[in-house]
């Protein structure tokens, strides 16, 4: 083991997505996560000696090996997302009820760290879009204050997985460095730069504390090749998870569609090259007023976001066109993998809703990668970082 690389926590670390995005010039010195399935996928991936299955609230800091270069937390988003019911994160640590709350119990122990003089060097929190907009920007204003008041320099970037994989994702990352770390003038903007601060970030930022606007960072990343690949490239012929439909649902599935839909797929069937488009099922109102469940489809070459098939979230259908034949299935397991960026010699679970439910969960391996060339790794003077397999 090569102790000299930088040294990392996961925590909320569902299958280790973050780990395969930071890549073999990190090393991992702790991960949690409380799934039981989580836990046993990050195992078969990774091994389980550094991790540990528990409510982040009952880690303590004996439970961290020495001073982490980054801590990573992709905090739970159910309380945040617009698929969600948007409850936000509560205001307090003893506002814990909400599962995003848990945000809190792992500030707690961040700030434990800092009593015992082990404060990462860097942290990064990771969630959903509706991060910046929760609870009237109130969630964004108190995670920030929180990262002010511990003595961090800080900002945050929103980044679309669709730079990189044919799905997508925009996600809200918080980046803090510890008052020791020297800030390269590079990494820095003088203002909002659109492809990474969205008007919606800048609204949000323009609502925090004086204090915390003290220490905000615009942070500054290059952009990266343009994506050569499309959802198409994606899909399996036969898959092994999921079956083709029969011909009654798939008709059962377009019966479904409204006229506008209907039309897309009528002209994905004009085309002249093989069209892959995915599926969300929503209940809508049709002209009556009357709530329906409609199927509605893109063929822009680009997967809808990856969800957790619960909490009403529905699962994604993907729909092949070649002229006049149509076919229409489930997304399989190793397709929202590829989606996530995740290599072919990544092990699922062998349950396709369990599969689902990790890859939907996690964050894009190659955001994570982007970030680290880009920020992370010349903050820590880390040069020639090895790449992630995936």
């Amino acid at each position: 083991m090569n102790r000299s690389l930088p040294t990392y926590y996961e925590f909320f670390a569902g299958g280790g997505m973050a780990r395969a995005g930071l890549g073999e010039g990190w090393r991992c010195t702790f991960a949690n996560d409380f799934s039981q399935m989580k836990a046993a996928a990050y195992a078969e991936n990774w091994g389980a000696d550094h991790f540990i299955r528990e409510d982040v609230a009952k880690i303590s800091p004996s439970h961290l090996p020495g001073v982490a270069d980054l801590a990573w937390a992709s905090f739970p988003c159910q309380d945040l997302s617009l698929a969600g019911d948007c409850r936000g994160l509560g205001h307090s640590q003893s506002e814990v009820a909400t599962r995003s709350g848990t945000f809190w119990s792992f500030w707690a122990l961040m700030k434990a760290l800092k009593r015992e003089g082990r404060s990462p060097r860097i942290l990064v929190l990771e969630n959903v879009y509706g991060t910046l907009t929760a609870n009237a920007g109130k969630d964004f204003s108190s995670i920030c204050s929180a990262l002010s008041g511990a003595g961090y320099q800080f900002g945050a970037i929103v980044v679309d997985a669709r730079l990189f994989v044919p799905q997508s994702r925009p996600r809200v990352f918080f980046i803090a460095i510890a008052p020791e770390l020297s800030l390269p003038p590079t990494l820095i903007a003088d203002s909002p730069d659109a492809r990474w601060h969205p008007p919606t970030l800048a609204r949000s930022q323009s609502g925090i504390s004086p204090q915390a606007k003290k220490n905000w960072i615009w942070w500054r990343m290059e952009t990266p090749p343009t994506l050569k690949m499309a959802f198409a490239d994606l899909i399996e012929e036969n898959p092994t998870s999921v079956s083709w439909h029969s011909d009654a649902e798939r008709e059962l599935l377009i019966g479904k569609m409204s006229p506008v839909n209907k039309a897309k797929l009528e002209a994905a069937k004009r085309a002249q090259r093989r069209m892959v488009g995915c599926v969300y099922k929503r209940t809508r109102l049709d002209e009556r007023g009357v709530k329906v469940q409609r199927a509605e489809v893109r063929f822009d070459d680009v997967a809808g976001c990856l969800r957790t098939p619960a909490g009403g979230s529905s699962r994604q259908v993907i729909i092949v066109v070649d002229g006049k034949k149509v076919r229409s299935r489930l997304i399989s397991a190793r397709e929202t993998a590829r989606l996530m960026g995740l290599d072919e010699n990544y092990t699922l679970p062998k349950n396709y809703n369990e599969a689902y439910h990790l890859t939907g969960d996690g964050v894009a391996v190659q955001v994570v990668r982007h970030l680290a060339e880009q920020l992370f790794e010349p903050l820590l003077g880390v040069n020639g970082a090895t790449r992630a397999a995936a």
